[in-house]
């Protein structure tokens, strides 16, 4: 099983001027580590649960842009980008310069958004839930479509008009970037996950839970003619945040690696993640590559 690492906090006890810094240490403390996945946050506002609004919170492809600099084997990406945050066209254009700097490393994480105060904040539109799945839909038929340099054309969708889905320059990935698709609504997000989906993520819950999740969306796959296996599996693991829980945190990932999981993604409780990778991730990172 490999170990990726989220990034959600961007408070440092040092102020903003440390954030850099912070970040850049991070990059290198993931990659000495040999951890697969380095994804950030992305919102407008720190999310409630995180300390709110008035907490800091960056960007995410600028700050992705900032450690495919300073990095060199791990793949970046979202966790996950709201489908109302950005316009799709722009969103496959940013997604791509990213996969072109990075010389291939990037993943397309995505999901049907929720923050509503982010989006009343800044004044961008929130539409209703069955409209922003919907866009969620075209969004990743517009993505595919400009990742195909044989299918330039107009896209006529709902929601979505594009005359052109031009993208030059390509993606450097092989065949383009991964798709990653979060979350675990059963009739709608998890049939998209099958239909479009390279990856899903979904919370570590339990192994009980995931296992379900894991067989609804089998069913997906199996209505669209999707080979399930073709899907990677990965969860979000927040509770596992020092090494003396490490032994507990390894049977429980040998549960869930018997269920197909590839990959789980830790998330630091702390404002200085590059120190944590090295002390807590970096140990998991040895103990969870046995597991498969």
């Amino acid at each position: 099983m490999r170990v990726g690492v989220h990034i959600n906090r961007f408070d440092h006890p040092r102020g903003a001027v440390a954030l850099g810094p912070e970040l850049a240490a991070a990059g290198a403390a993931a990659e000495a580590a040999g951890v697969s996945w380095l994804s950030v946050m992305d919102h407008y506002f720190q999310m409630e649960g995180n300390g709110g609004a008035e907490n800091a919170m960056l960007e995410a492809y600028t700050t992705l842009g900032f450690l495919a600099a300073h990095t060199s084997t791990v793949t970046l990406g979202t966790l996950v980008t709201g489908v109302s945050y950005r316009h799709p066209g722009l969103l496959a254009k940013i997604a791509t310069t990213l996969d072109v700097l990075s010389g291939g490393r990037a993943a397309l994480g995505i999901g049907a958004a929720w923050y509503d105060r982010e989006h009343e904040g800044l004044g961008v539109p929130f539409p209703p839930l069955a409209e922003r799945f919907e866009r969620l839909e075209e969004t990743l038929r517009i993505c595919l479509r400009m990742w195909d340099p044989s299918a330039n054309g107009p896209f006529e969708g709902k929601h979505y008009r594009l005359a052109e889905t031009l993208c030059v320059p390509a993606p450097v990935s092989a065949p383009r970037p991964e798709i990653m698709i979060g979350g675990g609504g059963e009739k709608k997000t998890l049939r998209l996950v099958a239909q479009y989906g390279d990856a899903c993520n979904l919370f570590a819950s339990s192994p009980r839970e995931v296992a379900h999740k894991l067989d609804v969306l089998r069913g997906h796959c199996e209505t669209v003619g999707r080979p399930y296996e073709k899907i990677r599996r990965t969860i979000l693991h927040a509770g596992y945040q020092d090494e003396s829980g490490l032994d507990d945190f390894t049977r429980e990932m040998g549960e869930y690696a018997g269920l197909g999981v590839d990959t789980v993604i830790l998330a630091p409780s702390v404002d200085d993640p590059a120190a944590w990778i090295g002390r807590a991730v970096a140990p998991a990172v040895e103990r969870l590559a046995d597991l498969g």
